[in-house]
């Protein structure tokens, strides 16, 4: 796992400046601590520079950026190509490999471009990966990023310079990156929590989508993009092919996968191990790992005092089973908010995703042992395991019996009383009440219900669902809220159900944007490098050929996972309810972390910095702090925005 930077300068040339790369190449030193390589052509203004965690090969054979054996190829290289020895054998067969001066991924992939071409190349390739390629021939710039998403890359003109780079620190270091604050972008952080791409938080610099190649020749100002992998090919193509043979044959073949997954990315030449918090999808992956492990795997978790949040124990008692050398770290919520201020730096751009801080927390651990984690992250996009699937299927269900005019009028009568008065009104008949509706604010739950009244399909509940603020065009001054995938209707899917169609949106928009930049950010800012075994593109389209009922049947979701885990871990260490990874925010925004919030959330502040409108925040942080609303996660957001912009220096 690594870090690059560089930049191509158009219309002029002997603009290459040492200093810069080098200054560009110092932000990311936490990607690659162990090595930093510079390239340049003076001639053509292009300039590659590298920061190495060695991983494979760790010899001088791997330094980068390297170039070809044909010498027409340099590359500066992120991620793993975990198939990259049947790559070489394949090169080899077809008389086109040269004489190997190493045995690292980043030499077996300029080969293969130089033989292959860089598309076809990468269609070939099982990996994490974002890459920027120089044709010192053709002189053409490729950027490309994996399938999934998991390894970053930004990329913008500024002025005459094309910025490029892992991280967007590293393109602020270069004189020409003007950094001026999207405000549209702040719109989609207030309504996902994150920024999807290819937006970011600067005007002018985007995120390069998931499975895409970016082009640009010497001269040229117009980048030439396009798709080597499609998610919405991978779903319609998986839909359109269902596996209904024999659930035990599926279940057998979805093992064999995930199993050879997990051996290819066990492959590493430093101490590796695994996150374990003893659910499904850890488990499963950890699991898999011991059965071809001839020494325990090092495992890894944290929990919390607080019992709600903790998932410590189930962990240990699968080490246990497993026998794994687990290591455990109770953190205080004092360690946890200590993570808060470090945010800004780790992400580079306003994030809040409040498990982004458990995640820091158990990547440190993990680093003190091992330079190379397994997780079990997308288990639940894959296998239908979030309850807001079969949650929004349900109440459109529902909703979808009554009129739109009925749903209208409901959900006004429904917002004509505060929750205080239906708190009062309601109050005494909690206890004959149905279970489900049994909430000690049970004014908030109506109100949080009556909102989604307003849907008029499917696709809008869900959005609705998933958004925290629902009109942030209204709360940012000046903005208007651009389209991304979740709304564009690009990954509309004429062959999926409602539940499908909800996996597939998350599948291209939430597992990449916040699963994936939680997991890269906080794992990198350690040195830490992560893998992640159900994102083999294998593993991924073969899900998407499961049929519904292997994914959900009864009360389990993720049904065919749970088969596989249950060869190795007995069903009793497993089932028990679904618990979040993550902290009491809303509790320490009324305890410990009020004054920080409070001086954030300053109105007169609000109105000098400019960017936000203060009324609306201002009345749900007065609510949330007397415990009439829990306005946790929209005033999160609101929170992480303020502290990224004090951390650039505007206040």
């Amino acid at each position: 796992m690594c870090g690059f930077a560089g930049y191509l300068t158009v219309g002029r040339s002997g603009l290459v400046a040492e200093a810069v790369l080098r200054a560009m190449n110092d932000r990311i030193v936490h990607r690659g601590p162990d090595d930093a390589g510079y390239w340049w052509d003076e001639e053509q203004g292009i300039a590659l520079g590298h920061r190495r965690l060695s991983i494979l090969d760790l010899s001088p054979a791997g330094h980068q950026p390297m170039v070809s054996a044909c010498a027409r190829y340099v590359i500066a290289f992120n991620g793993e190509i975990y198939n990259h020895m049947a790559l070489r054998a394949e090169l080899e067969a077809a008389g086109a490999a040269p004489a190997w001066r190493g045995h690292s991924d980043t030499e077996t992939l300029l080969a293969g471009c130089a033989h292959w071409g860089v598309k076809a190349t990468l269609q070939r390739a099982t990996g994490m990966f974002a890459l920027a390629l120089w044709d010192r021939e053709t002189r053409e710039l490729v950027l490309a990023r994996d399938r999934i998403g998991e390894k970053p890359l930004y990329y913008g003109w500024q002025g005459d310079c094309l910025l490029f780079g892992s991280e967007l620190k590293a393109l602020k270091a270069h004189p020409a990156c003007v950094g001026e604050i999207n405000r549209d972008a702040i719109t989609l952080l207030l309504r996902y929590n994150y920024i999807p791409a290819p937006h970011s938080i600067y005007a002018g610099i985007s995120k390069l989508r998931p499975g895409c190649l970016l082009s640009l020749k010497t001269g040229e100002r117009v980048l030439g993009e396009e798709s080597y992998w499609d998610p919405r090919e991978a779903v319609a193509g998986g839909l359109a092919g269902l596996d209904h043979r024999a659930h035990e044959t599926a279940v057998d073949e979805l093992e064999r996968l995930l199993k050879d997954a997990v051996a290819q990315q066990m492959v590493a030449d430093v101490p590796l191990g695994a996150f374990l918090s003893g659910g499904v999808d850890s488990s499963l992956v950890v699991a898999l790992m011991q059965t071809q492990s001839a020494r325990p795997v090092k495992t890894f978790t944290i929990g919390f005092n607080e019992k709600e949040y903790n998932e410590a124990e189930h962990a240990k008692a699968v080490a246990r089973h497993l026998g794994t050398e687990h290591t455990e770290l109770y953190v205080t919520p004092q360690q946890a908010m200590d993570v808060i201020p470090h945010l800004p730096e780790l992400y580079d751009e306003p994030f809040s995703d409040a498990s982004q801080i458990p995640t820091y927390l158990v990547s440190k651990l993990a680093r003190q042992h091992v330079t190379v984690s397994l997780s079990g992250d997308a288990g639940d996009e894959l296998f239908c395991g979030y309850t807001r699937y079969l949650l929004a299927l349900r109440m459109w269900g529902k909703l979808s019996r009554l009129p739109g005019f009925a749903r209208k009028a409901l959900g006004g009568a429904i917002h004509g009383l505060s929750p205080r008065v239906w708190n009062r009104l309601l109050g005494p008949l909690t206890p004959v009440m149905p279970r489900a509706m049994r909430h000690g604010n049970i004014g908030d739950k109506l109100h949080k219900g009556a909102r989604v009244l307003a849907a008029d399909s499917p696709l809008t509940l869900y959005q609705m669902l998933i958004s925290h603020w629902h009109d942030p065009a209204a709360l940012v001054i000046g903005a208007h809220e651009p389209p991304v995938r979740m709304t564009d209707g690009s990954m509309i899917v004429g062959e999926a159900g409602f539940v499908e169609q909800m996996m597939a949106l998350d599948l291209a928009g939430y597992l990449p944007d916040d699963i994936l930049v939680k997991v890269d950010r906080a794992a990198m800012g350690v040195s830490l490098e992560t893998r992640v075994p159900m994102l083999d593109h294998r593993v991924v389209e073969f899900a998407w050929r499961l049929p519904m009922n292997m994914k959900i049947r009864g009360h389990d979701s993720k049904w065919a996972l749970r088969q596989v885990l249950y060869r190795h871990v007995p069903r009793e260490l497993i089932e028990r309810p679904k618990m979040g990874f993550g902290v009491p925010i809303g509790d320490w925004l009324r305890g410990p972390l009020r004054d920080w919030a409070e001086d954030l959330l300053d109105e007169s502040r609000l109105r000098r910095e400019g960017y936000l409108r203060p009324e609306e925040i201002r009345r749900r942080w007065t609510e949330h702090l007397s415990g009439r609303r829990n306005w946790q996660y929209p005033l999160w957001d609101v929170l992480m925005f303020q502290q990224w912009l004090a951390h650039e220096g505007v206040s």
